[in-house]
């Protein structure tokens, strides 16, 4: 079974498109997604580019695919040493990186700034290998 650590945008083009993930693979997070998650879909709302129905079948969609959410003390020490060693602003991004880094075979990142930092740290993957 193949691990892959998704970042916010890539759950949501997941819970747009409604799609499935394969049978072969599973999907982690740092726990921060589903905060990331949420607060896109409310400001989607918010703004009137979503209605609160389509984002909660959107949420609904992203529960399904049943992913495991981290935020363990390893996680979070090996998040900090990552942006520390990155000269990140924050951690963010590094969580991300560290769950890859402890958990999952890749990282399939949309968000062009975390794709970047993730280079030569952990495999960065496209979508299409969820399918």
């Amino acid at each position: 079974m193949t691990r892959y650590v998704i970042d916010a945008p890539a759950a949501l083009d997941l819970a747009e498109r409604a799609a499935a993930v394969g049978a072969a693979h599973s999907l982690v997070a740092p726990a921060l997604l589903k905060s990331q998650v949420l607060t896109a879909l409310y400001q989607a709302v918010a703004r009137g580019d979503l209605t609160r129905a389509d984002a909660s079948r959107r949420l609904d969609h992203l529960r399904s695919l049943r992913i495991r959410y981290l935020s363990d003390r390893v996680s979070q020490a090996t998040a900090w040493k990552i942006a520390d060693a990155l000269g990140l602003p924050d951690t963010l991004n590094a969580e991300y990186i560290a769950v890859t880094q402890l958990q999952a075979d890749a990282l399939i990142a949309l968000d062009p700034a975390l794709a970047e930092a993730a280079a030569g740290l952990v495999r960065v993957a496209p979508t299409g290998e969820l399918s």
